[in-house]
């Protein structure tokens, strides 16, 4: 465990879990939570407007932007980030409340949030979730159908940097076989200290 001082008593634990796109982090993780009733899924404030059936509370807290800057400028913000015009964050009182209530908080956040986690006073798991390699990785990229060539590209180019910063975490899954990768992380979520 990284960055900080030791857990509080009966403290939750703070999982931070990055991956390149396509790696299968969501997949994974969607899978592994049910087995934790004690690991919550940390909610990020975005800027962004609200898409048809996504809740203010439960999906995102939605901010206006002048509100999202103010949190920022107040240093209320733990990690964030400009995404196409947007601001997307994690509030610090959200994952301290959690925490200090003895409840686990999973953040699924990019390699640059992490390193923002990292660079805290927090206590923390970091995880890094990696294709097997880079020719798996554009298969499964393509196979989605939903990319042009060029942004498939793009985001090889993006992942190729940020599996370069695997090292800065605690624990690295590669998802080859996915029922592998699942047992890996579930073996991080509960191990010493987990609190989940």
């Amino acid at each position: 465990m990284k960055n900080g001082d030791a857990q509080p008593v009966g403290a939750g634990t703070l999982f931070v879990i990055s991956a390149p796109s396509g790696a299968g982090k969501t997949t994974i993780i969607k899978a592994v939570m049910p087995r934790f009733p004690n690991l919550n899924y940390s909610i990020s404030h975005t800027t962004r407007q609200p898409r048809p059936g996504e809740v203010h509370g439960k999906d995102y807290f939605f901010v206006a932007p002048g509100d999202f800057k103010a949190m920022v400028e107040a240093g209320q913000m733990l990690e964030w980030a400009e995404v196409h015009g947007n601001c997307y964050g994690t509030a610090k009182a959200f994952v301290m409340e959690k925490l200090a209530g003895g409840e686990s908080i999973l953040l699924d956040i990019d390699v640059q949030g992490a390193g923002q986690v990292m660079r805290s006073d927090l206590a923390m798991t970091s995880i890094f979730i990696m294709p097997p390699c880079l020719d798996a990785l554009e298969e499964r990229l393509r196979a989605r159908g939903t990319d042009s060539a060029e942004v498939i590209r793009r985001r090889l180019d993006n992942a190729k940097q940020e599996i370069e910063q695997r090292f800065a975490y605690d624990h690295v899954v590669v998802n080859d076989v996915l029922e592998d990768a699942m047992t890996g992380l579930c073996r991080i979520l509960s191990g010493p200290g987990a609190g989940a």
